[in-house]
């Protein structure tokens, strides 16, 4: 039985949600609070519910390496007047414990698959950043029923022709695939560095200008960070880090999984970006003639932090031409799930079958 449970200001789950239904308790319109929910998928998931009107499309947001659903804070408000905005925490990141999962790229997905499955067999938009994006890509290869259309944004997806890397890059590669010296490094970094210290530095290598993300946004990320378990988060970091670099530099496998993707895709790109460069996204734009290509100028790796009003207009343009179809995908079965889960039917009363996630 799945059941999603208020997340309390220590971080634990309040009273409990009905275990039943789909999407039919969701707050609507943007300036409702977000509300920050847990469930289950072999052990707890947090993610947050940032409302949106019952009948848009189901958009979920999934960060990269090292982030949360915080990613998606600044970007969620705007989408979510014409859609239904989700952001969940991965296998060890944000307030999802690692507990018995694995926090590798697979792990990720898995996680996803069971978020998703949770939703009563609503299929999403997938928006995935960085890691985020690949998680969410290969998803969609695995299980492309469950997935009704991918916005990707500076996505850190396998190619055979790797071209030039950053020497940033280079070194986070070298530093996660050496046994020992990952921990070593995040040992070191958590004695000389504060964990406030430590998410500037992180936004600061995301974004040409870290200025520009609203300032609740970042204190929200501070806060966050002040909670977490550093042990524990950043050990999840390095072996989510020691996957991707795995991926990346074998990507024979994975790479012609994602060569048939079918679903409608945006793809979006910040022209400034040390960790994915521009070039990378290109090259995906010219082996993926259909996909609808944007780069934002002067912006970064997270283009929905540091230019949340670009994201958003691009992404609602999208939803409303090339990705309608997407759109309508993930619209119609919602309804079809929100209806059989009303208020007084079986399924929300308890006596159905059950088995589906109720942001409530």
């Amino acid at each position: 039985m799945w059941v999603s449970r208020r997340v309390g200001d220590a971080g634990m789950p309040a009273s409990p949600l009905e275990p039943a239904g789909s999407l039919a308790g969701m707050t609507a319109g943007p300036a409702a609070s977000a509300r920050s929910l847990m469930t289950k998928v072999d052990g707890p998931v947090h993610y947050l519910d940032m409302g949106g009107p019952a009948d848009g499309p189901l958009l979920i947001g999934v960060h990269g390496l090292g982030g949360s659903h915080l990613n998606w804070s600044a970007v969620g408000p705007l989408l979510s007047v014409h859609s239904r905005v989700l952001a969940l925490d991965l296998v060890g990141h944000g307030l999802t414990p690692t507990g018995t999962r694995t926090a590798d790229i697979e792990g990720h997905r898995r996680l996803l698959s069971g978020f998703l499955g949770a939703l009563g067999g609503t299929p999403a938009i997938l928006i995935g950043n960085s890691m985020g994006g690949l998680v969410a890509a290969l998803q969609a290869a695995k299980e492309p029923d469950s997935v009704a259309g991918l916005i990707l944004i500076d996505p850190a997806l396998p190619t055979l022709r790797i071209g030039l890397v950053h020497p940033r890059a280079i070194v986070n590669f070298l530093v996660c695939a050496v046994p020992g010296l990952g921990e070593g490094y995040l040992a070191q970094r958590r004695r000389r560095m504060t964990a406030e210290q430590s998410v500037r530095r992180t936004l600061d290598v995301c974004c040409v200008d870290a200025s520009r993300i609203p300032a609740e946004v970042v204190e929200a990320h501070l806060a966050l960070a002040a909670r977490q378990d550093r042990v524990e988060s950043e050990a999840a970091y390095l072996r989510s880090a020691r996957s991707l670099s795995s991926v990346m530099a074998r990507p024979g496998r994975a790479a012609d999984r994602l060569d048939h993707l079918s679903q409608p895709t945006l793809l979006l790109q910040g022209a400034r970006d040390i960790l994915v460069t521009l070039a990378a996204a290109r090259r995906l734009s010219r082996a993926h003639p259909s996909w609808r290509f944007e780069v934002a100028p002067d912006i970064g790796h997270t283009p929905m932090l540091e230019a949340p009003a670009w994201t958003g207009a691009i992404i609602d343009d999208w939803l409303a031409h090339e990705g309608a179809s997407a759109s309508v995908s993930a619209s119609v079965s919602a309804q079809v799930s929100a209806q059989v889960s009303a208020p007084g039917s079986d399924s929300a009363s308890g006596s159905g079958s059950g088995g589906s996630l109720v942001p409530g």
